[in-house]
């Protein structure tokens, strides 16, 4: 099949999407199909480039990626970490990509078989159902994670500047204020649903959010979940009692507001406080980090909170810790959201520690991977690194979560899987 990829966001960028869509192309390529993708100059996450990337990759650049793919590099804005630059990023990115599109593929010998639009960033499947229409192939959508569910969940209100939202307004203008939030998201969420209707097929990365999709006459929805390769992900061991006194704690990834890490902060105080020995790492970036930082100091907390690593650098940590962290809010969407990165923390073994409902927590349990507690619970948390730090084999090294992810998760398995969505679409036009 000759695939093309609509992305905001590819490599030589690190992140969840670009991570996935690597492993995902790899192994399309050495299946004998071909690809292309169109994606912006990179610029995550910083919102800007640095100046080797403006020369390595231009605007308009048709390059060679790093499995063989062929990547067109389309324009971009430069935004800030808020929603509204961001969203005008994505739509000068994806009104760029049509353009050089309809040109690149002008001869219809040229085209591609299947057109793959993927979100978070909307404008993207847009551009997708307008190109699929214009050459007449199919569209397979790709709804990575609860999107736009979660924008419009915790977006428009965060968009507004602080002080318009909380400081006291006239009942008029705080009316307004609702009325227009409750416009956007039932804007948002009813163009989306059309976008999705008209695709061939809708992926989702988790069954609940597929049920949620179908509930809303979004057919047909397949599932082909986030993952990690196991070949690249070193099995961890269990720490000596002599390695070290203090329980090793570590988050790594995202430190947004979607990940309520305040209740890691204020349990590792109280824990100093009642002498409880823990040592806390909290590595990654995002708009809270910095909040985060400032909360350790004022509490006296035993957390470091540190900028983000290379990937290369990751086992590293993992190797420190004795448990690691993931946590999200308990907000409705994440309900139905599995975050990619506890993926890779299942194939290490490691103990869990899961601040999570829904369909995440579903996955921890059934790997038996750790402790699983409500979001946002500091006294869960408290009590159980308290219960951890006075026996260390509760956080021992638990290979089963290894094994679920050979079964349900592994970059091969998941590959194979979406090959056969592809070439279904592609039979049935």
């Amino acid at each position: 099949m000759r695939i093309l990829l609509l992305t905001h966001y590819y490599a030589p960028e690190f992140g969840a999407p670009q991570r996935r869509w690597s492993a995902l192309i790899e192994r399309f390529l050495a299946a004998g199909h071909r690809v292309t993708v169109a994606a912006p100059v990179p610029h995550y996450p910083g919102g800007r480039p640095t100046r080797e990337q403006r020369r390595a990759h231009p605007i308009g650049a048709v390059e060679r990626g790093r499995h063989g793919e062929t990547v067109l590099r389309t324009a971009y804005l430069p935004h800030r970490a808020d929603i509204t630059s961001r969203t005008a990023d994505h739509l000068v990115s994806a009104l760029d990509a049509l353009r050089r599109l309809r040109r690149r593929f002008s001869r219809p010998g040229t085209r591609p078989d299947v057109v793959v639009a993927t979100a978070p960033a909307i404008p993207t499947l847009l551009v997708g159902r307008t190109l699929a229409a214009l050459w007449g192939v199919p569209l397979v959508v790709e709804m990575r994670d609860a999107w736009p569910d979660l924008v419009t969940h915790v977006g428009p209100v965060g968009a507004l500047p602080a002080e318009t939202v909380h400081a006291p307004q006239p009942g008029a203008l705080r009316r307004s204020l609702r009325w227009a939030v409750a416009l956007a998201k039932g804007q948002v969420h009813e163009r989306v649903t059309s976008w999705q209707s008209g695709a061939q097929a809708v992926i989702t990365t988790t069954d609940r959010f597929a049920d949620v999709l179908e509930e809303r006459g979004v057919f047909p929805v397949e599932i082909v979940r986030n993952g990690t390769d196991l070949s690249r992900v070193t099995p961890q061991r269990d720490h000596l009692e002599s390695d070290h006194t203090a329980l090793r704690c570590l988050y790594l990834g995202n430190m947004g507001r979607s990940q309520g890490l305040e209740t890691v902060v204020r349990a590792a105080a109280r824990l100093r406080e009642l002498g409880v020995h823990v040592q806390v790492k909290m590595i990654g970036h995002g708009v809270e980090a910095g909040t985060l930082a400032a909360l350790a100091e004022e509490l006296e907390a035993p957390v470091e909170v540190l900028p983000r690593i290379p990937h290369r650098d990751v086992g590293e940590q993992y190797r420190w810790a004795d448990t690691v962290v993931v946590s999200l809010r308990d907000w409705a969407p994440f309900r139905w959201t599995v975050p990619s990165k506890l993926y890779e923390m299942l194939a290490t073994g490691r103990h869990i520690t899961a601040l999570l409902d829904g369909e995440a927590a579903d996955v921890v349990r059934a790997a038996g991977a750790g402790d699983v507690l409500p979001p946002g619970d500091v006294e869960a948390l408290t009590e159980l690194w308290s219960a951890l730090a006075a026996d260390r084999t509760r956080a021992g090294v638990r290979p089963s979560g290894r094994d679920w992810v050979a079964a349900h998760a592994d970059d091969d398995v998941l590959a194979r899987r979406y090959l056969e969505i592809l070439a279904g679409v592609a039979a049935l036009d």
